[in-house]
């Protein structure tokens, strides 16, 4: 019988991670170990739970001493209101602990390491953008320029450490994702989970969003991200690859809350603030990489997700309420 791979999953308790992780356990190939930081454990058969700061170095080689495949998910991360106002915030913890997490890949022999960055670099566009899009003689822009060059840094040394040892590293820019376990708080959540807590909380009729409603945005649900980790993790044989992973789409903010409104079915009338933080860009991925290196492409039309979404929110709101 072969013997399980040994899958560490960094920042299980967040979005991204808690999904990958209840979806990686029902595959009886792989043993899922997940770690947590604060945030509680949750319910999930199958996985061995870890508890670890991985900005500590020790705990960081203890947490991947005898893994086969680190995913990492954890980041300190929030929504545009922080991105604004408070930038500062994203850029420390996320450089020292990817940092330490891929120097102990290297020096502890993991076989694969993935790595969510950002389209963060990419330029305001009308048109669908490659990996080889970016130019890094261009200016990010001002409001993303401490986490765009951090997690560019990341992406340059996962580069590096594929030079250097036998770990293969493939990265991520994803665009925006959404879908169950997002947050929904308004003081950290991205456009679309504050506007689904928006519509489904309003108590006066009336949502107000920040800004114009001119900005677009590629929105991915993230079982399409899971499906393409899962690609990613069981196809690459290279040592380094760099992905988009996207809808392809770019959909004005305004259009997407009207979705949202519609498919809540309830009554709103929609308002927008001027006087509040909005980053004014366009931005939707060519993917056609992914599609032809790993077969991948996204699968879930942003209609059904947003209906699957506010399903699931109704679920959760009600639980919490009992």
């Amino acid at each position: 019988m072969t013997a399980k791979r040994k899958v560490l999953i960094c920042g299980a308790t967040g979005f991204i991670g808690r999904n990958l992780t209840e979806a990686l356990t029902l595959r009886g190939d792989l043993e899922i170990h997940a770690v947590r930081f604060t945030r509680p454990a949750y319910d999930c058969p199958g996985i061995v739970w870890h508890q670890g700061d991985l900005r500590d170095a020790d705990t960081v080689s203890r947490l991947l001493d005898g893994m086969d495949v680190v995913i990492q998910a954890a980041a300190t991360t929030s929504g545009s209101k922080d991105i604004v106002t408070r930038p500062h915030i994203h850029v420390t913890d996320n450089a020292v602990m990817n940092s330490l997490l891929l120097r102990a890949a290297h020096d502890l022999g993991v076989a694969h390491f993935v790595f969510f960055s950002c389209t963060m670099m990419y330029p305001s566009s009308g048109t669908p953008l490659a990996e080889t899009d970016w130019d890094p003689a261009e200016a990010l822009n001002d409001r993303y320029f401490g986490i765009g060059w951090t997690k560019i840094y990341v992406e340059k040394m996962c580069e590096f450490f594929s030079r250097l040892g036998t770990t293969r590293h493939t990265v991520i820019r994803h665009s925006n994702v959404y879908g169950p376990h997002d947050k929904f708080d308004l003081e950290r959540s991205h456009v679309f989970g504050a506007t689904v807590t928006k519509v489904m909380t309003a108590a006066d009729g009336v949502v107000t969003v920040w800004g114009s409603g001119e900005e677009a945005r590629d929105l991915i649900h993230v079982a399409d991200l899971v499906d393409f980790v899962r690609r990613a993790i069981d196809l690459q044989k290279t040592p380094y690859e760099l992905f988009n992973a996207g809808a392809g789409r770019a959909v004005a903010v305004r259009d997407l809350v009207s979705m949202i409104v519609a498919a809540s079915g309830r009554d709103l009338t929609v308002r927008y603030d001027l006087s509040q933080p909005t980053i004014r860009t366009a931005l939707c991925l060519d993917c056609s990489k992914a599609r032809r290196e790993l077969g991948w492409t996204a699968t879930i039309p942003l209609e059904e997700g947003i209906r699957r979404t506010i399903s699931w929110w109704r679920d959760a709101f009600d639980r919490r309420s009992d």
